[in-house]
């Protein structure tokens, strides 16, 4: 190694042993498709188009944001690659695309071996919950621009649909329904509220335990991975017949159902179906956040809604209950008389202990 770039900060040594210790990770991502293995300049994999024989090809990209704060300070790094990934190949899937294939990017101040080794075991993981291969990625040292222990990362991923078989607003009809799809917790939006409110105004350690999580700590809590619908909502869209899927993440519930309604149409949330986990409860009443905030950066639940025919809502349902996933139809699609892209009104207060959240 050149003593002129150690001498600047970068490590290549630390670098390359990264890649040994992260190599049996990635081997559990492949597919029948990959070519190549780990260290080329570009991940091959090669099209089945005997699967897809109108392939249409679907990129999306993404990164965690400031929950890489908490798994830093907890000295975590397991998990947030889980978060990674799920928020790239559940974007992919909202439009009927099978997730192919992930690259990922960790830029950090000093490359930690076994740090970049665990950030990546989360990935590859991930990437096994999804169905897909981790065929490439790069880790940049940023000496003097990021502290030794800061780290972000962001993922590429690219998934495939057939011509005939992409789900979007054009097939929603007036008379569907929505189902949700638990979430897992706070997932990976909203943060950098979490932790003003939790943190900074009240005042919370990482360690602590409030009553409401039930013994776990707050940053066990905060650090919960983001659950992957990629399989399920596949496996819905060829056995549901779903028409189009949203992907709750930042703007809410509201925010995101409306991006697949199309003109003259509206729907209506029934927030009386559910109850949002304690987490969300412990935000509104630690800093005092109002409904509205709460339903704008969070999921509060619900961290994927399918649209569905009424006629398919219990096989749907059923579909995604036989597979672990808490499913409930939440509301329907209507006519609207504006031309305007579709509207969504929540109605009523969330159940149980969240009913007072007006």
């Amino acid at each position: 190694m050149s003593n002129a770039y150690a001498g600047a900060g970068v490590d290549v040594e630390a670098g390359e042993r990264a890649v040994e210790l992260m190599k049996a990770s990635v081997a559990r991502t492949d597919r029948p498709e990959t070519r190549g293995g780990l260290g080329g300049f570009a991940g091959l994999f090669a099209l089945d188009l005997t699967r897809h024989p109108k392939p249409v090809l679907a990129s999306s990209t993404d990164g965690v944001g400031t929950k890489l704060v908490i798994a830093q300070a907890m000295d975590r790094h397991d998990t947030i690659g889980i978060d990674l990934v799920a928020m790239v190949v559940d974007d992919l899937v909202v439009v009927g695309a099978e997730p192919l294939l992930l690259t990922d990017y960790i830029a950090t101040g000093k490359v930690v071996p076994e740090k970049i080794a665990a950030i990546v075991s989360g990935i590859a993981e991930g990437c096994v919950q999804a169905g897909c291969a981790l065929v490439g990625g790069e880790t940049a040292e940023h000496p003097g621009v990021m502290g030794a222990d800061e780290y972000d990362i962001s993922g590429t991923g690219v998934g495939v649909v057939d011509a005939d078989a992409v789900l979007g607003s054009e097939r929603v009809r007036p008379g569907d329904v929505l189902v949700a799809m638990g979430s897992s917790g706070v997932h990976s939006n909203g943060y950098s509220l979490v932790r003003h409110v939790l943190l900074d105004q009240g005042g919370l350690d990482l360690t602590a335990t409030p009553d409401v999580l039930g013994g776990r700590t707050l940053g066990e809590e905060l650090l919960t991975p983001t659950r992957i619908y990629a399989l399920d909502c596949l496996a819905l869209a060829a056995g549901g017949g779903a028409h189009a899927f949203a992907h709750i993440t930042g703007g809410g519930l509201a925010g995101n159902l409306a991006r697949v309604l199309p003109p003259g149409t509206a729907a209506t949330v029934d927030r009386a179906t559910w109850a949002p986990q304690p987490v969300f409860d412990l935000v509104r009443t630690t800093g005092d956040v109002s409904r509205a905030d709460l339903e704008l950066a969070f999921n509060l639940g619900v961290g994927m809604v399918a649209v569905v025919p009424a006629a398919r809502v219990q096989d749907a349902v059923g579909l995604l209950t036989d597979r672990g996933v808490p499913a409930w139809p939440i509301g329907d699609v209507r006519e609207a008389a504006s031309t305007q892209p579709g509207e969504v009104t929540l109605v009523a207060n969330y159940a149980g202990p969240a009913s007072d959240w007006v």
